[in-house]
């Protein structure tokens, strides 16, 4: 590409430009005031903002109280929402009605999301009413931002903090880039996972520093083409592809890179995670490249056994079929003895898996780090500290 932009990027900065000097729509010109519930004043400025092309709808410094609000499109043109207060969800889930989500961008084209400001979902009240670990089908808790068949569009600096459920959840998006966001919540917190896509194509994560009690990045089913680039993630449960293959009719996941970035004291480092008894399904050209662990358990994991709590069916193998995968220059401490486990299906057994220049120090118990291959075959290259498939199951 060298000196040149790429058409991507020109779009970008045509969609920052073009909002940057639009219209602004202010919430405080609809009487949405520091300290009180902006929710009306809000919902107005959005409706007028979205009926002019190039508008902008700012929320200014200060902290503000919000209900569940619904930012629909499509708009006239291209539309940011600048944040650059703190927003904060009720603390009761009953305050929801059953929705799923605290703020909602829904069928938006050129949305730019922006401002340095913070999405703080009170989510410790409803942590201790999760009961996902114990119950298959949990009741679903809120999310704190979603973006629902938003296209050719970025969200950039702003921070979720402290998530109900699920702090972004990116659905029937395209063409989305999320750039230098900050996503916190304690170790501890359950379900709070940093990103997750689903049924999305063409989604590029840069430079976020994400620390939850689940996934950083998570990826469903029916997503293809995302690029997860210098991410920073610590604590949570890793960069994980899946779970895939709970339910009928799950769609392909294709085109998935990691690339660069750092994990700090999560419970995996990047993994792949298929539910056994699963009908079938397919995940393809998945690579992690250029990573750095530190004390990680499980820090390369492929799990087609993947069952939590116990709470499914284990009778039969996975049908998730999963190929060309590759883990290259991945490097640090593992905080387990198996530093490397590639479980796959022995009903549908991984194809073309690439292990290169992995270098995993483990310093505990038991002597050095070790690794493990089941129902596949990796093509091993360059230094392997462990060595490959050292270890059987």
């Amino acid at each position: 590409m060298g000196k040149n932009l790429s058409v991507v990027t020109i779009s970008f900065l045509l969609l920052l430009a073009s909002t940057s000097a639009g219209q602004v729509f202010d919430v405080k010109s609809y009487e949405g005031q520091p300290n009180a519930d902006i929710t009306q004043a809000l919902t107005k400025a959005w409706k007028a903002a979205c009926a002019v092309g190039g508008s902008k709808v700012v929320i200014s410094v200060g902290t503000y109280k919000l209900g569940v609000v619904t930012l629909l499109g499509p708009c006239k043109g291209a539309i940011e929402f600048n944040l650059q207060g703190t927003l904060q969800a009720p603390s009761n889930v009953a305050s929801f009605n059953g929705k799923d989500f605290w703020v909602s961008f829904q069928r938006i084209n050129s949305l730019t999301v922006s401002g340095g400001g913070v999405f703080d979902g009170k989510g410790q009240m409803a942590w201790q009413k999760n009961n996902c670990a114990e119950k298959y089908s949990c009741k679903t808790l809120p999310i704190n931002i979603r973006f629902d068949f938003v296209t050719n569009s970025i969200v950039h600096d702003i921070k979720s903090k402290d998530s109900k459920f699920f702090h972004i959840n990116v659905m029937g998006c395209k063409n989305l880039q999320i750039q230098h966001v900050t996503i916190t919540a304690p170790g501890d917190s359950p379900n709070t996972d940093g990103i997750h896509i689903g049924h999305s194509s063409k989604i590029t994560i840069t430079n976020a520093n994400i620390g939850t009690g689940d996934d950083c990045i998570s990826i469903g089913d029916g997503t293809q083409d995302v690029t997860a680039n210098q991410v920073t993630c610590g604590p949570g449960h890793g960069i994980s592809v899946g779970s895939l293959g709970r339910y009928q009719n799950e769609q392909p996941v294709l085109g998935i890179k990691v690339i660069g970035g750092t994990l700090s004291n999560t419970k995996n480092g990047v993994r792949i995670k298929t539910w056994p008894s699963s009908p079938p399904g397919s995940a393809s050209d998945m690579h992690f490249e250029n990573i750095i662990m530190n004390n990680v358990a499980n820090p390369i994991l492929i799990d087609q056994g993947y069952c939590p709590n116990n709470q499914c069916s284990n009778k039969s193998p996975s049908k998730v079929k999963i190929s060309n995968v590759s883990f290259k220059n991945i490097r640090g401490t593992s905080s387990t003895k198996e530093a490397v486990k590639l479980i796959c299906s022995n009903s549908v057994p991984c194809q073309q898996v690439v292990v290169a220049d992995i270098n995993l120090a483990y310093k505990g118990a038991g002597g050095s780090a070790t690794s493990t291959c089941v129902n596949v075959k990796p093509t091993v290259s360059g230094k392997q500290n462990p060595p490959a498939c050292t270890s059987k199951q």
